[in-house]
């Protein structure tokens, strides 16, 4: 089942004998990080085992928002919607980035008062959400043949395109000075008196002594071969993409059966928040007692299962040597078999509210594997036992709204330089270091 298409990008074709620093993956983490060191002089080398953005970068719903999300991430979601603003500018590329609004839209009195105490949690913030009412709700979602309770509207919420994004910063990081080399997979590392000395790519040997690590659901593999445990699992979900249609709300709003986002095409996204799979995977077991509150905190919004993605990790457990081809080599973009029926039943119930929607077709139908971590917070953080060593992972379906953000903080945390918010949430050491593992109440 073939992904998204992206935008066409020119990539590098050179290994270089040595680097600054080293970025493995090639999503928009790691390439928005690639973008900011090289905007300061670092001499930055990107390596990407199949094609950068081609996994979970381009396959999301395309959200920018600071609204519904965990108190850790609001200071950054904050901040990448700054530079969201003038990336474009930036980068000289086109990310299809909107301030047209979200709305998490009210069914029911719970869905009210779940948003009241987001609301209250934020307010310090400085946020502009709010809540509305039900004529409010349908004047944003004109033709609307449902009549819901309300909604809380951000009116600063954005949306941008999946499928441009990371081509368009791989192109500005590049001519900020960035090499970015595609079909080119990071084997392992390197290490002299303790510290990085060089990264083992397919095609030869980097000397370097930092690297970050950005490699979304593949980060947990990488790091286990350094003998680094991250607590990561991966969960499916599924995007359908609809042919253009005239009207219909221009910015993107959720309910409790389906989600849509306005396309630059005329065309919308949809998806279902509550169709997610999580494919039993050796880790399933390794991680049991750290994914327990996610667990009792998810419901049935995340389901568990066998799929194609189970028995081929079975057989990935073990790490392989740096002098033979393994895992990243031979899957070089992940691209799960998508959930069409779910899908399709989001559709059905996006038309039920959005006659506009009545009109248009299906295009395309797609699933991605999602990074997620125990307290759906990501790590961006260094690591005490390997200095020189940063990992940027484990988004949990946040990461594209908030990337060009941690790119920056992954930037800053590169050169030593003052961090454009606070680290400490994000830190890998909160799995092992006895803090509790604490999950943000429903939005």
């Amino acid at each position: 089942m073939p992904g998204p298409t992206l935008d066409i990008v020119e990539t590098d074709q050179n290994l270089p004998a040595k680097a600054d620093v080293v970025i493995v993956g090639g999503g928009i983490i790691g390439v928005s990080t690639a973008l900011f060191l090289a905007e300061r002089g670092i001499d930055v080398v990107l390596c990407e085992k199949g094609t950068p953005g081609a996994e979970q970068s381009s396959r999301n719903w395309g959200w920018v928002r600071v609204m519904g999300r965990d108190e850790r991430e609001i200071p950054l979601a904050i901040e990448a919607l700054k530079i969201w603003d003038t990336l474009d500018a930036r980068i000289g590329g086109e990310t299809g980035f909107r301030r047209n609004g979200i709305l998490y839209i009210s069914e029911n009195e719970t869905d009210i008062a779940n948003r009241d105490a987001w609301l209250a949690m934020a307010r310090p913030y400085g946020v502009d959400s709010r809540q509305i009412g039900a004529e409010k709700t349908e004047a944003l979602m004109p033709g609307a043949g449902i009549r819901y309770q309300g909604a809380l509207h951000t009116p600063s919420d954005g949306r941008a395109e999946p499928q441009k994004a990371v081509p368009a910063i791989v192109a500005g990081a590049r001519r900020a000075g960035a090499r970015i080399l595609s079909g080119c997979a990071v084997r392992g590392i390197e290490r002299q008196a303790g510290r990085i000395s060089a990264v083992v790519t397919e095609k030869g040997r980097i000397e370097t002594s930092g690297v970050v690590v950005a490699g979304g659901a593949w980060s947990r593999l990488f790091l286990k071969g350094l003998g680094i445990r991250l607590p990561q699992l991966k969960v499916r979900n599924t995007v359908l993409r609809t042919s253009a249609v005239s009207g219909g709300p221009e910015g993107a709003g959720a309910t409790g059966t389906y989600a849509y986002r306005k396309r630059l095409d005329g065309g919308y996204t949809i998806a279902d928040g509550g169709a997610n799979l999580h494919p039993v995977v050796p880790d399933s077991f390794a991680f049991f007692r750290d994914f327990q509150p996610a667990r009792k905190a998810e419901g049935d919004s995340v389901q568990v299962g066998l799929s194609a993605q189970s028995w081929r990790e079975l057989f990935e457990i073990g790490t392989v040597p740096l002098d033979r081809p393994g895992a990243f080599e031979r899957h070089r973009v992940l691209d799960p078999q998508p959930d069409q029926h779910s899908a399709l039943r989001a559709f059905d119930e996006a038309r039920k509210a959005l006659p506009s929607l009545r009109e248009a077709r299906v295009q395309q139908v797609w699933a991605g594997l999602i990074d997620v971590t125990p307290d759906a917070v990501p790590v961006i953080s260094t690591v005490e036992s390997l200095p020189g060593l940063i990992v940027a992972t484990g988004f949990s379906g946040h990461g594209f709204g908030i990337g060009p953000g941690a790119g920056h903080l992954v930037a800053d945390l590169v050169t030593g330089g003052k961090p454009i918010v606070d680290p400490t949430p994000f830190r890998l050491s909160r799995f092992s270091d006895g803090t509790p593992i604490t999950i943000a109440p429903p939005v």
